[in-house]
């Protein structure tokens, strides 16, 4: 009974993630804010709350492993896989502001987060620290993109004159929050059903975490990016993964950390290492080129294998 839950929630992931990926590339046109940002913020944040409900829920029980693990085990899939199957399907464009701001700040928070958990526990200072930067990071997109749009007003003043006599922006928010509540279900669906199928196969809570869990709450990026890869919109897809990873470390972590003080030894440097290194290769893809191609995308999915292997062997 478990796999028909599964199929059915894929069935509810892919529709979510249309209508989320319809209704934020129409807002953006709207209101004049760049896609990437829309895909930074709304997106990325809508996308990641699978990862803050289970992380929460995990944190409150005790379960620091499992919390962890999801945080970790979705960043990594978020770049090994969803980036890499998104390039794979239209090469992704690369923008200034994500080789110059967005990506270092993820490199960053999988650094202090290794720097934080080298010994073995995440106290709640570190948590309100992390919080602290998550808020500071918004505030500055916020800003950004808020004196982008006066900029863009300026120079299109008939667009944002239609704009402020149409009232389609509804149906926008619309789209977007009934995406956002078919993304939160189908994954909750599919992670509860697969966690079950995980035990019966006797594996271990920080395992359980690092991949049944990780993938399952990584569905609303994966389904989101891939339709959004499609749909050739680049910007939101990318900007769904670098968002995404973001939010999970300084505001998943932060909240759950604040919750309960997070301390475990089932994980190990091993998985916050690798984590760091496709931070640092998607940075590196990114300064070479002005797109990342589909070859790369490829060389993604490869390290994630890589991961999963050693992972499996260890």
């Amino acid at each position: 009974m478990e796999i028909v839950w599964l199929l059915l929630s894929l069935v509810i992931l892919y529709f979510g993630a249309e209508g989320l990926v319809s209704g934020a590339s129409s807002l953006a046109k709207r209101l004049g804010v760049s896609p990437l940002v829309i895909g930074l913020t709304i997106v990325s944040i809508g996308t990641s709350m699978p990862e803050l409900v289970v992380s929460s829920k995990a944190a409150l029980a005790g379960q620091s492993a499992l919390s962890i693990g999801n945080v970790l085990g979705s960043n990594m899939f978020n770049v090994g896989i969803i980036l890499g199957l998104s390039a794979i399907i239209y090469p992704v464009l690369v923008k200034r502001q994500l080789l110059k701001l967005d990506v270092p700040i993820m490199i960053f928070s999988s650094i202090l987060f290794l720097i934080f958990f080298l010994d073995s526990r995440i106290s709640r200072i570190e948590s309100g620290l992390m919080l602290l930067i998550f808020i500071s990071y918004i505030i500055y997109l916020y800003l950004s993109s808020n004196k982008d749009s006066k900029k863009t007003a300026e120079d299109k003043s008939q667009n944002i004159e239609d704009i402020k006599m149409s009232k389609h922006w509804v149906l926008d928010l619309i789209f977007i929050l009934v995406g956002l509540l078919g993304l939160v279900y189908g994954s909750d669906l599919l992670v509860v059903n697969s966690v079950i199928i995980a035990e019966r196969l006797g594996m271990s809570e920080a395992l359980i975490g690092m991949t049944i869990v990780a993938t399952g709450t990584s569905m609303p990026e994966l389904a989101t990016s891939v339709v959004a890869a499609i749909k050739k919109r680049s910007d939101i897809a990318i900007g769904n993964v670098v968002g995404s990873n973001i939010f999970n470390i300084f505001l998943i972590l932060g909240v759950a950390g604040l919750i309960h003080p997070i301390s475990t030894t089932e994980i190990n440097y091993f998985d916050s290492m690798f984590v760091v290194l496709l931070g640092l290769v998607l940075w590196l893809f990114m300064k070479l080129s002005t797109r990342i191609t589909r070859w790369q995308g490829v060389a993604f999915l490869f390290l994630y294998a890589l991961y999963f292997t050693i992972k499996t062997i260890i």
